[in-house]
């Protein structure tokens, strides 16, 4: 056994992850021993939602408003 110390917001963190009945022993082991996902997975998710036509939105109103920088 092994005492660790973490920030307090680390633990509100760890806390809110936490599972009823697990321990942080079986929580820090769930969260280490999780399979890697890949981003390839999530491929078309957002293709319907409002975020991505706002983010859209965004992103073409960020573009007018960026200055092209001219070349010598």
């Amino acid at each position: 056994m092994k005492t660790l110390t973490i920030r307090d917001d680390v633990y509100e963190k760890l806390v809110k992850l936490k599972k009823e009945g697990e321990s942080f022993s079986d929580l820090l082991e769930r969260l280490l021993s999780r399979e890697k996902v890949s981003l390839r997975e999530f491929y078309g998710s957002l293709k319907d939602s409002k975020f991505l036509e706002e983010l859209e939105k965004e992103i073409l109103e960020f573009r007018k408003k960026a200055k092209v920088r001219e070349i010598p």
